[in-house]
């Protein structure tokens, strides 16, 4: 048992005599030994090393003048090198200070004897309407006026020199229209071959067709010749008075109202124009050509038959119809049509096959190429005029297959332009002969 009484001494423990002592922790102070004093504190830091050689040692906190207390003035520019001063004994010159700042050096004043130039004043800025001002319109030395004596040259005016007019001519240029033409006064006369006659359920029809080649061909004499009949007949038309004159030894060039070649009407042109001697030009059919299938789709869009917009890019159309082209007669006609067929079916992306009106095997191959093609249901458009072609025979092929006809092409613009284009190609061909 141990003696719990307080008389009794508490129990001390010596340390041992080889026994050292470990150092205390305690918190770093303010002015505390740097690194490296032979402290023995666990906070102790390495001593900055000593400058090298040759290198000043860097300014101490301690050797830098204190800066100013809380509440006392602040150092002022102006000391031994400061900045000089507004005001003071250097400072700088002020406008309009005392007169000892009025010397040689000093800044000029506005109004004063050597200051800037008044508006106004003897050697001031030149005044509008004064003696050496501005020149004032209709002074002595004033402005050129329009229509005075010596002014500037006037459009009509006498004795002066004349402005250049515009002239209304349209010239050649990159993005040019092909059917708005440019021809001398002296160029042959345009002369339209139509089928049939002048008493024609389509006499109204080629009447806008010469219209819109007249609008494509100014100042160019047209003229329209009908195979058939008497009014207005062919020959007629390609009777001149008087030997062709100026640079092109022509008369007219003839331009055949077809869609495409056709061995009838194709021959009756040849002989009519062997008759003049040479003093008219044939020129070549209106298709193959864009514009073709460009009425083609028109006249479909206007039965109901297709969309009235063109396709754009690379489309697969879900539909079942499909595009037969008809062309009037004969192979090389057939042929035109094909080409009207393949720009058909890239603006409208459906399958298309073409055939001659007369050819009722040909017809049938057609049909089976837009079955083989997904298009069980066909439409007819036919490649054709209108005059050349009797309205009972597209009638004929429409009742024989089931299938909806498109008019013919007509009197779409497209007929005219390639008319008005048809005889500037001819005119080309002549130039080029002739150089």
């Amino acid at each position: 048992m141990t003696d719990q009484s307080p008389e009794a001494e508490p129990l001390r423990q010596e340390p041992a005599a080889d026994q050292t002592s470990l150092p205390r922790r305690r918190p770093p102070t303010f002015g505390d030994p740097g690194p490296g004093s032979g402290g023995s504190s666990l906070f102790e830091r390495p001593q900055r090393a000593a400058s090298p050689v040759g290198h000043e040692p860097q300014p101490q906190r301690d050797s830098l003048p204190p800066l100013p207390a809380r509440g006392e003035p602040a150092p002022q520019r102006g000391g031994g090198n400061g900045l000089p001063q507004r005001g003071g004994a250097d400072a700088l010159p002020q406008r309009g200070g005392p007169d000892t700042l009025r010397g040689p050096d000093a800044l000029p004043q506005r109004g004063g004897a050597g200051g800037l130039p008044q508006r106004g004043g003897a050697d001031g800025l030149p005044q509008r309407g004064g003696t050496g001002g501005l020149p004032q319109r209709g002074g002595a030395d004033s402005l050129p006026q329009r229509g005075a004596g010596d002014g500037l040259p006037q459009r009509g005016g006498a004795g002066g020199p004349l402005l250049p007019r515009r002239t209304g001519r349209s010239r050649p240029g990159r993005h040019r229209s092909p059917h708005r033409l440019s021809v001398a006064s002296d160029a042959p006369a345009l002369i339209i071959a139509a089928p049939g006659s002048a008493a024609g359920q389509y006499v109204t029809v080629i009447e806008e067709i010469a219209a819109v080649a007249e609008s494509s061909c100014p100042g160019v004499e047209i003229r329209v010749g009908f195979v058939e009949g008497d009014a207005h007949g062919l020959a007629e038309n390609l009777a001149f008075d008087t030997p062709p004159t100026g640079e092109r030894p022509l008369n007219g060039v003839l331009v055949p109202l077809l869609a495409g070649p056709h061995p009838v009407l194709d021959m009756t042109f040849g002989r009519a124009v062997d008759g003049t001697g040479g003093d008219v030009m044939l020129g070549a059919h209106l298709g193959p050509h864009p514009l073709i299938a460009e009425a083609l789709h028109a006249r479909l869009a206007e039965a109901g038959l297709a969309r009235e917009t063109r396709s754009r890019g690379l489309s697969i159309s879900s539909s079942n119809y499909g595009v037969l082209v008809l062309a009037d007669r004969g192979e090389e006609s057939v042929q035109s049509a094909g080409v009207a067929a393949v720009l058909l079916a890239s603006r409208l992306t459906l399958p298309t096959a073409h055939a001659s009106i007369d050819d009722p095997a040909g017809i049938d191959a057609a049909l089976a190429r837009l079955r083989e093609a997904g298009a069980a249901r066909p439409i007819i458009a036919p490649c054709v005029i209108g005059p050349e072609t009797p309205q009972r025979d597209l009638d004929t092929v429409s009742n024989a297959i089931g299938a909806p006809c498109a008019a013919p092409l007509g009197a779409h613009p497209a007929i005219g332009q390639l008319v008005a284009i048809r005889y500037g190609a001819a005119l080309t061909r002549l130039s080029m002969a002739a150089g």
